[in-house]
């Protein structure tokens, strides 16, 4: 077995056929702003808001942040920086039908976070005056962060959990591409293939706000039934190592997916071409929310 890196090619619909939700987007940071989306404003915001003018309401999800500003994006792919004031009322629905609202910080604004967002018009851009959100969402998103003692399973629950509530996203930039490939009707890994995807991780760590994004593919030979299967089988044992040995945390790995023969990267007439359509696909993806900031 070989591990071969290259460019990514088209993977449009592997992408949207992995994807269950959007994004697990977790710890993420935005870089520094464009220049076409830059917001310029000279001094400190007012601790008075009500004297300026009113904005647009915002609804969606904490995509990104950085400092004091946060990026609300939704299911459509629409997003919008604004920025947090120390006079941004923030507070979260509890109790009984939501009724009660506890107020918190800016530290509270974790990305992922389903929000909504009241905003008033400061300088050439826009100012939260009040962040609403629940307390159920803020405990999921804690928890995804923090990524602690909660076990696989319930970390891959609670990612499910929140982005259920805040659509699918699925646009990505491939920032990366490793191979893994594999003998006919296998799906064993070697000690050169597991050496290979330790350093697609370790890859994969350096890039900030990495996700992964793991497909497995056969070649033409069998039926299409057992080439599912065994596109799942291969996908499944590169998942498992790459967490399991490798230090990937599982709430930074899109669901993987098995291809059969499709999207093949030769000629399975021939067997050099055959040989290299056998083979799983781990793909380094960041948001583009995140990463056209």
């Amino acid at each position: 077995m070989l591990i071969m890196t290259r460019k990514p090619a088209a993977f449009a619909a592997a992408v949207m056929l992995a994807l269950p939700t959007s994004g697990m987007l977790s710890a993420q940071e935005l870089g520094p702003a464009r220049s076409d989306s830059a917001i310029t404003v000279y001094g400190s915001p007012p601790d008075d808001l009500s004297e300026l003018a009113e904005g647009p309401t915002v609804e969606g999800f904490i995509a990104a942040q950085n400092g004091e500003r946060i990026r609300v994006s939704n299911a459509d792919g629409t997003s919008t920086v604004i920025r947090i004031a120390d006079a941004t009322d923030i507070r979260a629905k509890s109790g009984f039908l939501g009724l009660g609202r506890t107020p918190l910080t800016a530290q509270s604004l974790l990305n992922g976070l389903p929000v909504t967002v009241e905003t008033v018009q400061w300088g050439d851009g826009l100012l939260a005056s009040r962040v609403r959100l629940n307390n159920d969402d803020l405990e999921t998103a804690a928890m995804i962060r923090s990524g602690t003692a909660q076990g696989f399973a319930e970390q891959t629950a609670a990612t499910d959990a929140l982005r259920s509530r805040v659509g699918d996203i699925d646009q990505y930039n491939i920032k990366g591409t490793t191979n893994v490939y594999f003998d006919t009707g296998k799906w064993a890994l070697s000690a050169d293939d597991k050496s290979g995807l330790c350093a697609a991780a370790a890859q994969a760590k350096a890039v900030d706000n990495a996700l992964l994004l793991v497909v497995g593919y056969t070649d033409s030979v069998g039926s299409q039934e057992f080439n599912q299967q065994l596109s799942e089988k291969r996908a499944g044992r590169v998942v498992n190592y790459l967490q399991q040995e490798c230090g990937w945390a599982p709430y930074r790995m899109l669901t993987p997916t098995g291809m059969a023969e499709a999207d093949p990267l030769a000629d399975n007439e021939t067997e050099m071409g055959k040989a290299q359509n056998r083979r799983v696909a781990v793909n380094i993806m960041v948001s583009k929310a995140v990463d056209d900031m």
